[in-house]
């Protein structure tokens, strides 16, 4: 990638530890090669009630130029999604629940194509652990997009925040020096957070390097911080029995809405349309 970079709006904050191992808005605004995601008021899914946002849940384009180009050639599309146990699927009754596998699904029943979500997700890292793996996995071959799910772990344990900023911005470079794009996923909302101060500096953090780096990020504190205030239980409804992490039900969500808006920006000029994504595709 160039060293010139696209421009972010800044996102706003969010809560909760991760432990170890143990709706849906319509695209919108949309143009060429980039994805965001408007989301205001979209319908509720079907076999997902609640799934939708109220609000924009990415902060900004994120470039699918490679997906696209992937795509128009009918090769196969690789996504790297790393992060720690939000990831790797903590919280989700199987494997086949945690968010990569289930847009794996959504996105190659879409695209009709071959799509693979390398689930790269390790419980309880913070940042540090995780830069480093990101860094190899990008040397042992490049995807086309990295969605990386950071900063829960840091902002529960209060890490140094100079620490976490330069290590986020560590990673997004080594992305973008071999021209892939990043798309950040920040902390989940819950509601037994303990230093809310503490972690929102986190969230804000997360938001606050990708507007600098120019990368968007997929806001899920506050697309999780809505739900709340709109009704406890349907927050209740997308979280585990742990009260921390997404279940079945929130992985599917996020899943979705990251599934229609890459669907909708990457699709090959000309081709049919796609159905949007109606339900998972539960084992």
């Amino acid at each position: 990638m160039s060293n010139g970079k696209r421009r972010a709006r800044p996102l706003p904050g969010r809560s909760g530890p991760e432990k170890s191992a143990s709706s849906r808005p319509r695209p919108d605004g949309c143009r060429g090669s980039v994805l965001f995601l408007a989301g205001w008021g979209g319908p509720t899914l079907a076999g997902n009630p609640g799934c939708q946002a109220h609000g924009p849940v990415v902060s900004a384009p994120v470039d699918v130029a490679r997906i696209g180009a992937r795509l128009r050639r009918h090769e196969a599309v690789r996504i790297l999604a790393i992060g720690s146990s939000s990831t790797q699927g903590i919280g989700a009754s199987s494997p086949a629940f945690s968010y990569p596998a289930q847009l794996e699904s959504n996105l190659g029943r879409l695209w009709k194509h071959s799509v693979h979500v390398e689930n790269a997700g390790r419980a309880g890292e913070t940042i540090s652990e995780t830069v480093g793996r990101l860094e190899a996995s990008l040397g042992s071959g490049a995807p086309d997009l990295v969605i990386w799910q950071v900063g829960t772990n840091d902002a529960v344990n209060g890490g140094d925040e100079g620490q976490f900023s330069a290590l986020l911005k560590r990673g997004i470079d080594a992305a973008q020096a071999l021209g892939i794009a990043v798309l950040l996923v920040d902390q989940q909302y819950y509601p037994a957070i303990k230093d809310l101060g503490q972690y929102e500096r986190f969230v804000s953090l997360v938001g606050a390097t990708a507007s600098a780096e120019q990368v968007p990020v997929f806001s899920r504190y506050r697309l999780m911080k809505t739900w709340s205030e709109q009704a406890p239980d349907l927050l209740a409804s997308m979280l585990s029995a742990d009260g921390f992490h997404m279940g079945d039900r929130g992985y599917d969500c996020m899943a979705q809405l990251l599934a229609d808006g890459l669907v909708a920006m990457a699709t090959p000029a000309g081709a049919a349309s796609r159905p949007a994504v109606t339900a998972a595709a539960h084992p």
